[in-house]
């Protein structure tokens, strides 16, 4: 996201107006729960791909628009390293397949309580990769949030016949979808040095709109006229929530704002509810819960050490991508 100049009438407006940023997260968090009971209805009987398709590439107007009102179109579009954005385009769109096929095969709030290991496996490959500190209290998180994980896989590990159990399997996928997601919060930070918010939102909806195409010979259809719609809703609601949270940075803090990405829980466990008439397991939401506690601490540690997310510049990375 470009920076607000301190010389703009509404600098300070933009730097100090945490609650508008609070209420940008809140929504947007909201939109991308209702996108991922969007995504669940669909898989049904929409090849998994075509999902993506649609979930990127109905993006693209929204974001164009976006782009040209806040006078950044240019930007959006002017890039230093494609090769960076295929990369990102490439581990982004294999996250949200996986995380698309994890939500056809598990309830909505169990799979949300699953993606929440993507900041424990991104501090893990923080140390692998960049070869980033982590000490006693952020290590004692690292094992808390595993532990909290194994929790939440145990009704499949207790009773595992076969890897063909589908919550198993769906597991896995949402399991692969952090890890993949966390290397992409790896790659986003070197991308940020060199490259602008507005051209990282704008070319992942491209190139996964793009790279989901490949997928064609494996069954694409012709969607009923209500599920297409919710494919074309699917996209829209993404993208506005991708712009709601790249905006929330604009009015506060990332450390302050990462905790309010666990309200996606109580959003999940309403329209899980509403929606689906599902409600997890009390072993799910103590897992949940441990794995949420760890994330806090981590973020909490990171603000005591100044090691504040976002700090060269916010970035997003949309959910399920």
């Amino acid at each position: 996201m470009a920076q607000v100049s301190k010389n703009t009438p509404n600098a300070s407006l933009a730097q100090n107006n945490p609650g508008r940023g609070i209420l940008y997260k809140t929504v947007a968090i909201g939109m991308f729960t209702v996108m991922a009971g969007i995504v669940k209805e669909t898989v049904q009987t929409v090849p998994t791909g075509e999902v993506v398709f649609f979930r990127s590439f109905a993006a693209l107007p929204v974001i164009l628009v976006w782009l040209a009102l806040r006078g950044e179109l240019s930007q959006g579009l002017k890039t230093r390293n494609p090769g960076l954005h295929v990369w990102r385009g490439l581990v982004g769109s294999t996250a949200m397949g996986f995380n698309f096929v994890g939500l056809g095969l598990l309830s909505l709030p169990e799979a949300t309580a699953l993606s929440y290991a993507t900041p424990i496996f991104t501090l893990i490959l923080a140390a692998l990769l960049l070869g980033e500190r982590i000490r006693f209290v952020r290590i004692s998180a690292v094992a808390i949030g595993l532990l909290g994980v194994l929790i939440m896989l145990s009704p499949q590990l207790g009773g595992l016949q076969s890897m063909k159990d589908t919550a198993m399997i769906g597991s896995l996928c949402i399991l692969a979808s952090a890890a993949a997601r966390s290397f992409v919060q790896i790659h986003l930070r070197k991308m940020a040095q060199i490259e602008a918010t507005a051209a990282i939102v704008f070319y992942f909806s491209l190139t996964a709109s793009i790279l989901s195409l490949f997928t064609l010979p494996f069954g694409w259809i012709v969607p009923p006229l209500h599920t297409l719609g919710l494919l074309i809703a699917c996209g829209i609601i993404g993208g506005v929530a991708q712009i709601l949270v790249t905006s929330s940075y604009r009015y506060a803090p990332a450390s302050l704002l990462a905790p309010y990405d666990y309200a996606s829980m109580i959003f999940a466990l309403v329209i899980g509810y509403l929606w689906f008439d599902e409600w997890p397991a009390l072993v799910v939401l103590a897992g949940a819960g441990l794995v949420i506690f760890a994330n806090v601490v981590v973020i909490l540690r990171e603000r005591q050490l100044g090691v504040k997310r976002g700090k060269a510049k916010p970035l997003m990375d949309p959910k399920g991508g």
